[in-house]
This record gives structure tokens, C-alpha cells and sequence, in this order.
């Protein structure tokens, strides 16, 4: 349960084409309009750095990359009457990228220090079809490497995820599931696991793609949502 003085945060991790976006600004409408939620969505700013610079950052541009997404994360967090701050990546993206691309493990322990004090972490499944952006997307095989680094690096740090898979709607309705018990409030119709006590299930110890996609195939619905 989050302390009434101070926002929620959650933060959006996956690699690239995973549906961070989409899913962030479906959480800040539907935590706003239905639920009358002061939303906050902190976009991802590598890719607003990107689109300004024609290009992607250098090995040595990355670090003010990722100080500047924890800064803006962090003024949403301190704006007065906000309840929830969806952070549409976090800087672990970035250091995930200095890892990959430039084999550069330095922005790693600050970028860990920050994510765990996030109240929840939401990772995106693979589920989703790769599509080019016409901008700076490499490639599905690095979306994959993106993902298992994630997986790899939060579980040794020992910072708790779940993973949402599906469309849309589905993924919606995952995450207010997961930041409905992160508030002690229920977002979700019928979701009986705050009443009888469940404990919501999390995937910080299980790393097969498979199975979490049987997990959550079974709580999607037959009708729509």
C-alpha cells in the first residue's frame, strides 16, 4: 500500500516495438476517466532525444540520457495532487542499451538504485509483432536481447516485476490488476484477489516466456473487455 502523501509510480519496461506507449497512455486514460485518478504519463525521452537529433545517442551521450529521464520522472512525482506517475521507461532502458550496443555496464547501479524505488514494474511481453517505425528500431533479434537482459538483470537485483501479454485491452486490464493492488483499491470489475487476500501473481521468479503466456491466457476474458 502506497502512503497517501506522495504518487504511485509505475514504470514500463520492454524492449523496442513491446507496447510500452500504447499502454501507457491507455493506463492514464482509463486511471483518469473511470477511475478519477490524477495520472501523470513521463514519456520515454531517448526517443525524444532521437527524433531531435536525427540520430541515436553515442556511447558517451547515453548517461545524460538516462539522468534525464529520472529527472523527469522525479518532477512528476513531486507536482502536488498527482496519484499515479506511469513512467513510459525508466533509465534502466537506457543502461540496457549502453549494454548491448557500446558493452558499457557503468549507467547499470544507478539505474538499478532508481528502479527499485518504483512501486511497481510492469515489463512487456513478446507477444506483440515487431514492426519498423520508420525511426530508429534495429531489429526483433535485439528486441529479444533487450528482453532477456531485463529479465536476467532485475531478477540478480532482486527488484519484483510482472509481465503483461496480449492485446491491448488485455494489457490494460493486467496493469490496473497490478496498480490496483499497489493502491489497496480495486480497478479491475470482479477482482477478488484484494477480498479474499491472494497475493497477485509475479513473475520475478519464473523467466519462461511460455508459461507466463499460458498464466495469462487463462485470465484473459471470453467476451470482450
Amino acid at each position: 500500500m502506497i502512503p497517501r502523501d506522495r504518487a504511485a509510480t509505475v514504470a514500463l519496461l520492454g524492449g523496442e516495438s513491446s507496447g510500452k506507449t500504447t499502454l501507457a497512455t491507455g493506463l492514464q486514460k482509463q486511471l483518469q476517466d473511470l477511475h478519477g485518478l490524477r495520472a501523470v504519463l513521463v514519456p520515454e525521452y531517448l526517443r525524444t532525444w532521437c527524433q531531435a537529433a536525427g540520430r541515436a545517442p553515442r556511447a558517451h551521450e547515453q548517461a545524460a540520457i538516462a539522468e534525464e529521464q529520472t529527472r523527469l520522472i522525479r518532477a512528476a512525482q513531486a507536482a502536488p495532487g498527482v496519484d499515479v506517475v506511469i513512467a513510459d521507461t525508466t533509465a534502466l532502458m537506457v543502461a540496457a542499451y549502453s549494454a548491448l550496443y557500446f558493452q558499457d555496464d557503468n549507467l547499470l547501479p544507478p539505474a538499478l538504485a532508481e528502479q527499485a524505488h518504483h512501486d511497481l514494474t510492469l515489463l512487456m511481453g513478446l507477444d506483440l509483432p515487431w514492426t519498423p517505425d520508420g525511426l530508429f528500431r534495429d531489429s526483433p533479434a535485439i528486441r529479444e536481447a533487450t528482453d532477456t537482459w531485463l529479465r536476467h538483470t532485475l531478477q540478480t537485483a532482486g527488484i519484483r516485476f510482472q509481465t503483461v501479454y496480449g492485446p491491448p485491452q488485455a494489457r490494460e486490464r493486467q496493469a490496473l490488476r497490478a496498480i490496483g493492488h499497489t493502491l489497496d483499491r480495486p480497478l479491475v470489475a470482479r477482482d477478488t484477489t484484494l477480498e479474499t487476500g491472494l497475493r497477485p501473481w509475479s513473475c520475478d521468479t519464473c523467466s519462461d516466456p511460455d508459461c507466463e503466456h499460458r498464466l495469462f491466457t487463462a485470465l484473459l476474458p471470453t467476451r470482450p473487455i
